[in-house]
């Protein structure tokens, strides 16, 4: 059985999956040469390690861990604030290079992006190994980061492939060569299939990605829903999943985290950075004109607990300045005076797009068209002078106490070029050269 073919043409689709390796401390590494092969971190400014470089994993780095608790394990560890605007910048680049060989580009996230690349061996001359193989060359030479590539029928095969073998590696799946890729792969390790699934599939037996594969499709019609059918139908190389060109523009939630160092107790601050959650969160429902119809907040304490709390919001808004009580009644809930927070956060949740809300006969008309007015002119406000630019009085004391950064600010956010303002920057990195 282990010859069994579940696709008998080698090429019916050619799916592309390009995974940056270790992203944050590559671009580091390509704007700062010097640091190259040694055991660096982002995430200073957070407490904890955001991303390891391949020679901080080496010495038992991982993400997340404590930023004491990784200078313990390696007392070398460069520390680095993460530099979010430049590795912005290096994701649009990435994906500006995948564009020159196909227009079917997906981003995924500011490290994974998907792409196309079906019947263009003919325009390249070249098989799709060869082109995929070029897409690799172009990002290396010019962005002088490391990826992994994998390249196969479907996006859930290709993204399998490109885990398969890191960093600066390139894993090929041809339709024939399925079956002896899965084979010892554990279904864990899918793309989409998470620790319950998992669990749920090992009751029924299934431990590997070619026993899911293989089971019967009545069986998996019954015990399934849509997206497990969906991930057994690509294992088998049939795609179903498109390269999605456009922005991503609906969403079943929408959540906003802030992490602060040093960690702290005041009240005030604390509620301060919940509320800029909330107006972050809102900025981009409003760009997409959702509106949630619930709210849930949650403190992440020293110890990295979490206490949270949900609640229905009673006309739903993308609106901060309606939504202002209602958090200061969740927050008064959940917040402890001798507990010591290191992060905020705040969910939104049950979106509908906003011109399907009713409004309700008790509420006055007027009010609500001059905050709409208000946030009209904050979004430009936002899009011209950088986000934030308006915000609520309540979240003042980030400006007044800081933004809770550890350590120096990046090199970047100390440059100020010409015609640049503290919140608006032009998307220019600054490269470390020796001339």
């Amino acid at each position: 059985m282990d010859d069994l073919l579940f696709e008998l043409h080698s090429w019916p689709r050619a799916i592309i999956h390009v995974d940056g390796d270790a992203f944050f401390t590559s671009c580091e590494e390509a704007i700062h040469p010097e640091l190259r092969g040694k055991p660096i971190i982002a995430g200073g400014e957070r407490g904890i390690v955001a991303c390891a470089s391949y020679a901080a994993k080496n010495r038992g780095i991982k993400r997340g861990i404590p930023l004491h608790e990784a200078k313990k394990r390696c007392p070398e560890l460069i520390v680095l604030p993460s530099d979010y605007e430049t590795y912005s910048l290096f994701s649009r680049r990435l994906l500006n290079i995948m564009r020159r060989f196909t227009p079917q580009v997906e981003e995924y996230s500011i490290d994974e992006a998907f792409a196309d690349i079906t019947g263009l061996r003919r325009k390249y001359r070249d098989s799709y190994v060869g082109i995929a193989q070029s897409i690799k060359a172009g990002i290396k030479q010019e962005l002088g980061i490391g990826i992994t590539l994998g390249l196969s029928l479907t996006k859930v095969l290709a993204k399998v492939a490109s885990k398969h073998e890191k960093p600066d590696g390139f894993t090929v799946i041809p339709g024939r060569a399925i079956p002896l890729f899965l084979r010892n792969l554990p279904v864990e390790k899918v793309w989409g299939i998470g620790h319950a699934t998992a669990h749920y599939l090992s009751k029924l037996g299934v431990r590997t990605a070619l026993e899911f594969a293989r089971l019967p499709e009545a069986m998996v019609t019954r015990h399934f829903t849509k997206p497990g059918r969906e991930i057994w139908t690509e294992l088998r190389g049939e795609s179903i999943y498109p390269v999605v060109l456009e922005e991503k523009s609906s969403y079943a939630s929408i959540s906003k985290t802030k992490t602060f160092a040093p960690p702290t107790t005041n009240r005030e601050y604390l509620f301060a950075q919940l509320l800029r959650n909330v107006e972050s969160a809102c900025i981009k429902a409003r760009r997409y004109y959702l509106a949630p119809q619930k709210i849930a907040i949650f403190l992440k304490n020293n110890d990295f607990t979490i206490r949270g709390v949900e609640a229905k919001i009673l006309r739903p808004t993308a609106y901060p300045l309606e939504l202002t009580d209602l958090v200061k009644q969740l927050f008064e809930s959940v917040y402890r005076p001798q507990v010591t927070y290191r992060s905020t956060g705040i969910v939104l949740m049950d979106l509908r797009e906003d011109r399907y809300i009713q409004y309700s006969l008790f509420e006055s008309p007027v009010k609500i068209e001059k905050i709409e007015k208000i946030y009209e002119a904050g979004d430009f406000l936002g899009e011209k002078y950088g986000k934030h630019t308006l915000h609520l009085g309540a979240s003042h004391p980030i400006d007044q106490l800081g933004t809770g950064r550890r350590g120096e600010p990046t090199v970047r956010a100390q440059t100020r070029f010409c015609g640049e303002t503290k919140r608006k920057h032009l998307g220019l990195p600054i490269l470390h050269v020796k001339v």
